[in-house]
């Protein structure tokens, strides 16, 4: 399997699903913090869809995207992640990435039958600042 350091190396475009216009939460500084760096960033959330966060349009859903996906970045409850390792597969995402405190058996499962790499328990953030800052 691939570290953290070589997959924020390597890909740079990221559906972030449980993104929030509350910009003191974390899934936005998170956001910011990415944009910042040069990566494109995609925002998911289904109540917002059509609006605005830090920029960017807001989709429903990752199916909804239509741009090239490489790490699909989850703030999302873990079992929720099952839906979401579904999505990943439907668009041939390179990456399922759960942040701090989301794990789930069966959405690592999916992925990794389909070729999919899959971090859990990890911030995107933190990563790149271990090995980038």
């Amino acid at each position: 399997m691939q570290d953290t350091k070589e997959i924020l190396e390597k890909y740079k475009k990221i559906a972030l699903v449980g993104a929030s216009k509350d910009l003191t939460k974390t899934s936005s500084v998170v956001m910011k913090y990415l944009q910042k760096y040069g990566f494109k960033v995609y925002p998911v959330n289904p109540s917002m869809k059509g609006e605005e966060i830090l920029g960017e349009k807001v989709f429903g859903s990752v199916t909804e995207i239509g741009s090239p996906v490489e790490i699909i970045d989850v703030f999302r409850p873990s079992d929720e992640a099952i839906e979401i390792a579904k999505e990943a597969v439907k668009i041939n995402a390179k990456v399922l990435w759960l942040q701090l405190d989301i794990k789930n058996e069966k959405a690592k499962k999916i992925v990794e039958e389909n070729n999919i790499l899959y971090i859990e328990d990890k911030c995107t953030k933190i990563e790149f600042e271990k090995y980038f800052n």
